[in-house]
């Protein structure tokens, strides 16, 4: 089959934009290039169906690299039929293809094997013909030193018999199917695990049963970690008379001697052989699905974040709150520089109020600070209360702000570095600071997996979840676009055509070379070629630059196209720029060309509108009901302004201002039908919620999306 093919029979996408985009995607263009440069070659396709495109591109050549394999090992085997190597090439999944390879496969040795050995495999087809009587004689002739009775011919044969059924393609997949359809899985608790406290949030799956095919992802993904951790045993299970009678009805054909030892076979290869493999190949393959569904949802939540609204350059003061070991407080420059920190004592047990507050006063004054930013951990509701509090003589915005992987920021290289000289503390609270003037610039110096706004992310697939992950960051970075003069190589190494060798470059030739003036300053970077240079220009911002257009979306590719829009309205480039009235007029049909098509020149005349324009929201202050503080001060009924802090399949948490977060089950999200969780709530969005239930002893808070 050929590739074109095999993507558009799971895509479904034409022809001419697979084509094209194989041909792009072997030319080493990256996804994000491809959606927003490429539209004349693809037919328009977006960043998603480019990216099924690359997904099943390589799943495309991981089954061509088996294949070839599976045909030279048989060749060597000297079993190679021409009909064996059509069915080979022909094979469309990985399943089908192990399935042929099967009885041609190198075996430990199998109690098959040993029979064979012993010269018993004729005997075995002789009871397969289903033809012979008097199959007890024809066994003694099996008889040897070695197969010292009549019963152990027939068991050495049941054996091999045993094998063959194992290796039918047809016997497997009809299996295959009664699991697909009508498997259960069940889960019992181990009873000597039953009053551990770390079995306690498994409790759900302490005597639980479901049809396998209807378990939601999370379930599932829950049950395998508790039996991972040794709380519970799980079990998939089908009706196994019924699996084995259908196997019956598919081999047996005769009511001689013969067919009694077929059926003892068939027994054997269904408990011993075929169920366990294929319930486990089954069982792999819900969590295969239940891992892609975890992996999707991670991802969505990531780029909601990432996309989260920034502030901007602001002079911030950032307090990462505390009680014992003071709240540490840093000032940020416009660009994120550090420019003084410092230590406060306003929470117990010091309650160094007044001390506390003239620092915080001075320090606003003396670098002009224009908003304050607080950690969300430990503390911070005391700490807000406590900045609220104070008088400022200007308007001072105040945030709290979330510190999911704060602390993996400050211990790693990449804050060392930013920070030799400084310790954790310091370090973490330059992150809350900077989170809130541009989450992205900040976030991509944190794996992914630590932010924590996904659910059993250590549980899946990991190399899958890097791949999504990585994709989805660098999605949203060349979403935004990058300041080229101001980005940490963090941040850079996302940029289409980059990574992070020509990233550390960026920032060294930037250091030696001061700011860069132009684009095309960048083809100076040291290694830094036509190719990087193409995929790279049009996501990289030149701030104030001499050429409008370096501080744009519009590609170099396209300068010349926006040069004779400007000639031919007799206007400059800067006076093009954001004139609607003469942007609006254009007759794009008139810039067709061979290279550049309407979907480029539609792109451009949007850009030419509102050049380098931020597709993301302000950042908007928050307040929590201040009269709850603890999950004792919550009652049924009460509605409370919170904060969606990650959401999942079965429903979305809210951070209501308390140590534990309140779930909206997908049920209590609105009066119809839920489908899809982010239909109606986003990360970060600020919502009024219900409080329905509290459950004080294991701290779960169950609230409702009040509409």
């Amino acid at each position: 089959m050929q590739l074109r093919n095999y993507i558009k029979s799971f895509t479904n996408l034409p022809d001419k934009g697979i084509q094209n985009t194989v041909q792009l995607l072997n030319e080493d263009c990256t996804i994000p290039f491809i959606s927003r440069y490429r539209k004349e070659l693809t037919g328009g396709l977006d960043e998603v169906q480019i990216g099924e495109i690359v997904k099943y591109k390589l799943q495309f050549e991981v089954l061509e690299k088996r294949k070839t394999a599976i045909i030279k090992e048989l060749a060597a085997q000297e079993v190679l039929t021409d009909e064996l190597k059509a069915k080979i090439i022909a094979a469309n999944d990985l399943i089908t293809l192990e399935d042929l390879y099967l009885p041609f496969k190198k075996k430990r040795k199998t109690k098959a094997e040993i029979a064979r050995n012993q010269g018993l495999e004729p005997l075995a087809k002789i009871i397969m013909s289903q033809r012979a009587e008097n199959i007890a004689e024809i066994a003694q002739k099996y008889t040897t030193a070695e197969v010292k009775t009549v019963t152990e011919a027939f068991e050495g044969a049941q054996h091999i018999i045993s094998e063959w059924i194992n290796e039918r393609t047809d016997i497997r997949n009809s299996i295959r199917y009664q699991l697909e359809k009508f498997a259960v899985i069940s889960s019992t608790v181990i009873k000597t695990k039953a009053a551990d406290e770390k079995a306690q949030k498994y409790r759900d799956y302490f005597n639980f049963s479901e049809s396998l095919s209807r378990c939601p992802s999370h379930r599932l993904l829950a049950i395998l970690r508790a039996e991972n951790e040794g709380f519970i045993r799980v079990k998939v299970e089908i009706d196994d008379e019924k699996a084995i009678s259908k196997m019956e009805e598919r081999i047996i054909n005769s009511r001689n001697e013969c067919a009694a030892h077929i059926k003892i076979a068939i027994q054997d290869a269904y408990k011993r052989l075929l169920f366990p493999a294929l319930a486990n190949e089954r069982l792999n393959l819900a969590k295969e699905k239940a891992d892609d569904s975890a992996i999707q949802v991670f991802a969505k939540n990531l780029k909601q974040l990432l996309l989260g609204a920034p502030l901007g350059e602001k002079n911030i003061l950032a307090i990462d709150p505390g009680f014992k070991s003071g709240c540490k407080v840093v000032c940020l420059g416009a660009q994120g520089d550090l420019v003084y920190n410092e230590t406060i004592y306003p929470n117990a047990p010091q309650n160094d109020l007044k001390g506390a507050s003239g620092k915080i006063s001075s320090l606003v004054s003396a670098y002009k600070i224009e908003a304050i930013a607080i950690g969300n951990g430990t503390a911070s509701r005391e700490t807000e209360q406590f900045i609220k509090n104070i008088k400022f003589y200007t308007d001072i915005e105040v945030y709290v702000v979330s510190e999911a992987g704060a602390s993996i920021y400050s211990a790693s290289k990449i804050a060392r570095d930013e920070f030799p000289n400084c310790d954790v503390t310091v370090r973490g609270a330059v992150s809350i600071g900077r989170r809130l003037s541009d989450p992205l610039a900040e976030l991509v110096k944190i794996d992914a997996k630590s932010i924590g706004v996904g659910q059993y992310q250590h549980d899946v697939d990991q190399t899958k979840l890097k791949i999504a992950l990585d994709s989805t960051v660098e999605s949203c970075v060349n979403m935004v676009g990058v300041n080229i003069n101001t980005a940490s190589e963090s941040l850079l190494s996302y940029v289409s055509g980059i990574g992070p060798k020509l990233a550390e470059n960026i920032v060294a030739f930037r250091t030696m070379n001061g700011a860069f003036l132009s684009r095309n300053d960048i083809k100076k970077v040291a290694r830094l070629g036509d190719k990087a240079f193409e995929q790279s220009a049009g996501f990289l911002r030149i701030k104030n630059a001499k050429n409008l257009l370096d501080d744009s979306a519009v590609h170099p590719e396209s300068y010349e196209i926006v040069h004779k829009m400007a000639t031919d309205n007799h206007v400059a480039i800067s006076e093009l720029i954001g004139n609607k009235a003469i942007l609006h007029a254009i007759q794009l049909e008139n810039y067709v060309s061979e290279s550049i098509g309407l979907p480029t020149l539609k792109d451009v005349l949007k850009e030419l509108e509102k050049p380098g324009l931020d597709p993301r929201q302000k950042a908007k202050v928050f307040s929590f009901n201040q009269n709850i503080t603890s999950i004792n001060d919550l009652r049924e009924g009460m509605l409370l302004p919170g904060i969606v802090n990650n959401i999942t399949n079965f429903g979305c948490f809210v951070d209501i201002g308390i140590k534990e977060g309140g779930l909206v089950h997908i049920s209590n999200l609105s009066d119809t039908f839920v489908s899809d969780v982010n239909s109606i709530v986003s990360l970060q969005q600020h919502v009024i919620v219900k409080v329905l239930e509290v459950d004080i002893p294991r701290k779960r808070i169950q609230l409702s999306l009040n509409v």
